[in-house]
């Protein structure tokens, strides 16, 4: 019995280590998958997005690739995709 217990709290600490949460760092993600889906002229000041397993999404700043990943569902990133290109963020440019 005590065996059992001691798998399934082994098993509890490595799910946890795993787990994706919004804020974690983005270098426990891994470093491959990346992409830079906005970059521009920008000096490669830009963000990274990346597909999870799950179908949610990471996004990181590429400036700093060991910061947080902001995780998104589909349909956030849905959303904000579809309310760019309909102008709703164009405050944030000026």
């Amino acid at each position: 019995m005590e065996f059992i217990k001691s798998q399934s709290q082994t098993r509890t600490r490595t799910q946890s280590r795993n787990r994706v949460y919004n804020g974690m760092p983005a270098r426990e993600l891994g470093s491959e998958g990346w992409h830079k889906p906005w970059s521009g002229g920008n000096g490669g000041n830009c963000l990274e997005a990346m597909k999870l397993a799950d179908g949610r999404i990471a996004v990181r700043q590429s400036t700093d690739p060991d910061g947080p990943a902001l995780i998104y569902t589909p349909d956030e990133m849905n959303a904000f995709i579809q309310g760019a290109k309909a102008g709703v963020a164009d405050f944030l440019l000026s």
